[in-house]
């Protein structure tokens, strides 16, 4: 096919982000919910759908829902309440799911992404509270099912099929993770499956109004590839109905669950579709409706942290780049350092690049992260206050930031005091000497300058820094060498 005929068809995407919750005991028991324990430890009677067991609702498990609703503009249901999905599989002790399939605590929501450059909104169906189920392990000749993880707490979140492109179904993952990570909701660990995606994905010729049959790409935890599934599985589906034009398109497409193989990079099919009724809904008994107060939900919206987008949007008003606000934000750890030390500091631009650069740079050969460490954000942001007064040099800040890790609780301009070495040089005679030494050794420079080569001058003000020992501040030396140059014009 000629790659111009694939701009013909628009990809049509839907996500199911499954979002573990953090909390410290799962959905319904009293069990820990926690990663990484011996297979079969954190269980009791309830996770493995012992006779006579009774679910009890997780009072946190709910908070955090209403924190999410709020945080998207969602509609908190004041009314919803539990079903009963029935399906076998072996990881799913009790045969059947708790979960909110007629009446979910969340409907509707917006979320914006920047995609391209450009912001960017997504529209949320629904979320709803539900259980997990175990864990398969597969061995060389046997397969075991770990329980630990069955009944932890999940927050499934619906997108609208509103989604067109890899890079948008990127986008909105990653904006659903953060806001989940600004909440504390969820530890957003993608490797330990506490935040997975389920990808529906169909395509039409963009004449189109209608949806043609989705398939859907199962547990996904990785936004890279997921990009790569659903660039493979857009191209097949397009190339399946050009090759095929006369045959409907839902006696085509297989449509049905399907896995991704990241060493063959293909989309490969599991087992069909199945539909609403082949679970057999029904009310969950042994629970009751979950009724919520105007006064609940206003209180949790009123509690609620600044949210990502927001944070992006201040710290761009700041004066920083896109690229250095999206690594703020990204790393949640390092923007609320930042976040911290913006109200010591004049210059937020620099003082992002200090953090992100230099201090993050230090502690990361000493094997830890910033937050690890002890220092301080406001002795963070009077090191860099220093630098842009002029008080000290660059170069000389960069030996006090080494110091600061070594004695933490000392505040920077008490280590500049006391160290005679850390001192700008003042003596403006001696820096004119140096300058006229510059100027006597690099002829040819002073040449490339008056003929227009402002590298030149550059490179002047470096030979005189390098002479000083990275002491002088850079604005005298500008200003002296700028003088003696007028002597040359």
């Amino acid at each position: 096919m000629n790659p111009s005929d694939y701009d013909l068809w628009q990809p049509v995407i839907g996500l199911e982000i499954h979002v573990q919750l953090q909390t410290k005991s799962k959905l319904f028991s009293s069990a820990p919910n926690r990663f990484g324990d011996e297979p079969n430890t954190n269980i009791t009677d309830v996770c493995t759908g012992q006779p006579g067991t009774l679910p009890v609702l997780n009072k946190e498990a709910v908070h955090k829902a209403v924190q999410f609703g709020s945080a998207v503009k969602a509609h908190i249901a004041r009314y919803s309440c539990f079903d009963r999905k029935s399906y076998f599989y072996p990881d799913s002790p009790r045969n059947y799911q708790i979960t909110q399939f007629f009446h979910p605590i969340l409907r509707g929501g917006v979320v914006c992404a920047e995609v391209a450059g450009s912001p960017h909104h997504f529209f949320i169906n629904r979320a709803h509270l539900e259980d997990d189920s175990g864990m398969l392990k597969h061995f060389s000749s046997f397969a075991g099912i770990d329980y630990n993880r069955a009944g932890a707490p999940l927050l499934e979140v619906v997108s609208e099929p509103c989604i067109h492109s890899p890079e948008e179904a990127s986008a909105y993952a990653k904006a659903i993770r953060e806001i989940m990570l600004y909440l504390g909701a969820c530890d957003g660990n993608m490797e330990e499956g506490s935040f997975r995606m389920d990808v529906n994905v169909s395509v039409r010729l963009k004449t189109e109004e209608g949806l043609r049959p989705k398939i859907e790409i199962k547990n996904m935890n990785s936004f890279s590839n997921m990009e790569i599934a659903l660039r493979e599985e857009i191209r097949r589906q397009i190339d399946l109905y050009t090759e095929h034009p006369t045959i409907l398109p839902k006696e085509l497409l297989f449509a049905g669950t399907y896995r991704f193989d990241p060493e063959s990079k293909k989309v490969l099919p599991m087992r069909r579709k199945e539909e609403a009724h082949d679970y057999r809904y029904f009310p969950e008994p042994d629970l009751v409706p979950l009724i919520l107060s105007e006064e609940y939900i206003e209180e949790v919206t009123k509690r609620l942290p600044e949210l990502p987008w927001e944070r992006y949007q201040r710290y761009r008003e700041l004066g920083l780049t896109k690229d250095t606000a999206r690594t703020l934000i990204d790393c949640k750890p390092l923007g609320d350092f930042f976040h911290a030390s913006i109200p010591w500091c004049h210059n937020a631009k620099m003082l992002a690049n200090w953090i992100l650069v230099e201090f993050t740079g230090r502690v990361q050969s000493q094997g830890q992260t910033l937050q690890e460490s002890a220092l301080s954000p406001q002795y963070v942001a009077t090191l860099v206050n220093m630098v842009e007064e002029g008080t000290i040099t660059g170069k000389i800040a960069k030996n006090v930031a080494d110091e600061m890790l070594l004695y933490p609780t000392v505040d920077p301009r008490t280590i500049v005091q006391n160290n005679p070495d850390y001192q700008p040089l003042a003596d403006t005679s001696f820096l004119e000497g140096l300058v006229v030494q510059v100027l006597k050794d690099n002829a040819s420079s002073i040449a490339d300058y008056l003929a227009g080569k402002q590298r030149a001058f550059d490179y002047l003000v470096g030979q005189v820094m390098k002479l000083c020992k990275g002491k002088a501040s850079p604005s005298a030396v500008h200003a002296l060498l700028q003088d003696k140059l007028r002597e040359y014009s």
